[in-house]
């Protein structure tokens, strides 16, 4: 790490960083990278006692000593986090981020989404432009062609992304949906040497097993929220029904992605369910979404996060997930808006380009924010950008 002075590292199995650099060196880092304007917020804590042994934030530390070696947070942990004081934000993202360091070191994993088959789904997610009760303006299509899906690869490899993620609207596929992946995923494979994500809705067995005969590297089935606040956002199927889809994903031997969506009215306490739930399924890959209240669903109009309170939560399912790929998904822009840069201390991955049926920002701003925070993508697999 650049800068950094050797006995920053100490061994404990794994390269971690030691807390007493930590906080003079990101606090120096981040001036750097974000600017006086961004920083005002850090700056409440003087110097002295950021390194005091006794400041606040040490306890941060102390629990991501813990969580490299082996601790599960608990409830009460997790509540601990939401809850910090802004004083304590800094902190925090460092403790979050030696966790990161440890298992991902400063490299940034880029994902690029195609929203192959959008809308007319018959599911009342409230959340949803795509679902049977939005009346949101979006595109509707079936499932597109193996063309447009080979275009899309394309596009991922042009982007530097390292795993490209198919996307279709619907409760669950169809055995001609599930067909046309199976034709198309080993062309991509051969093309472009992407790693290959789906997300076709509810899974059984026999559907995730042919998925990971023809190449599928990975799952997307976000559990969304907590089991007791889940009724509240669809009714059409149950929290089972997706945990019992990610165990036939594993069963069937692939990795999972899997996480959620903050914003939608929940309370605390579900948001730490949902952390320790996906760290309980041990998902290899957690997408954490802001809600984008779209105009025409039922939650258009929910408007509850700010920037500070989302870095807490990344905070918190970084240090629920230290060896997942945490990605910063749809929301970041807004919601995290001039603070991204301090998301991608606890994150170690994020999409590059657009969402389902939102914007992103341009791949060109999120390589030089990587670039800025002085990270790097991670390319390995990508076959170059014919």
């Amino acid at each position: 790490m650049e800068n950094l002075p050797n006995h920053a590292l100490r061994s404990s199995g794994r390269a971690t960083l030691s807390k007493k650099v930590y906080k003079p060196f990101m606090r120096k880092h981040l001036s750097s990278t974000l600017g006086s304007d961004t920083m005002g917020l850090m700056t409440s804590v003087p110097d002295h006692e950021i390194l005091s042994t006794e400041a606040p934030g040490d306890r941060w530390h102390e629990l991501a000593g813990r969580v490299l070696q082996g601790h599960r947070l608990d409830g009460d942990e997790g509540l601990a986090i939401l809850s910090a004081g802004n004083e304590q934000l800094l902190d925090l993202l460092a403790a979050a981020y030696r966790v990161r360091y440890a298992a991902f070191g400063n490299r940034v994993h880029l994902n690029f989404l195609i929203n192959a088959k959008s809308g007319r789904c018959g599911e009342d997610c409230g959340y949803c432009s795509q679902s049977k009760v939005s009346r949101a303006e979006i595109p509707k299509y079936d499932l597109v062609g193996p063309e447009q899906i080979l275009d899309g690869a394309r596009m991922a490899a042009r982007r530097k992304a390292r795993t490209y993620c198919i996307v279709a609207s619907g409760r669950a596929p169809s055995k001609r949906e599930i067909d046309a992946i199976a034709e198309v995923v080993p062309k991509i494979k051969a093309a472009y040497g992407l790693k290959i994500c789906c997300s076709p809705g509810l899974c059984t067995l026999e559907q995730a097993e042919r998925l990971r005969a023809c190449g599928v590297d990975r799952i997307n089935h976000n559990l969304n929220t907590s089991r007791r606040f889940y009724p509240k956002i669809c009714t059409t199927h149950s929290y089972q029904q997706r945990l019992d889809t990610l165990r036939a994903v594993r069963r069937a031997g692939m990795e999972i992605c899997c996480g959620g969506i903050v914003g939608m009215g929940e309370e605390h306490e579900d948001v730490v369910e949902l952390a320790l739930q996906v760290g309980e399924l041990e998902a290899e890959a957690v997408p954490v979404n802001f809600l984008q209240p779209i105009a025409g669903t039922p939650l258009e109009g929910l408007r509850t996060l700010n920037p500070r309170y989302c870095l807490k939560v990344l905070a918190l399912f970084r240090l629920a997930n230290p060896r997942g790929e945490l990605r910063i998904a749809a929301g970041r822009e807004m919601h995290l808006g001039s603070l991204q840069p301090l998301g991608l201390y606890p994150a170690n991955s994020i999409f590059v380009g657009d969402y389902l049926t939102t914007r992103g920002q341009s791949p060109e701003e999120d390589y030089r924010m990587i670039e800025a925070l002085g990270f790097e993508p991670v390319v390995e697999g990508g076959r170059g950008n014919d």
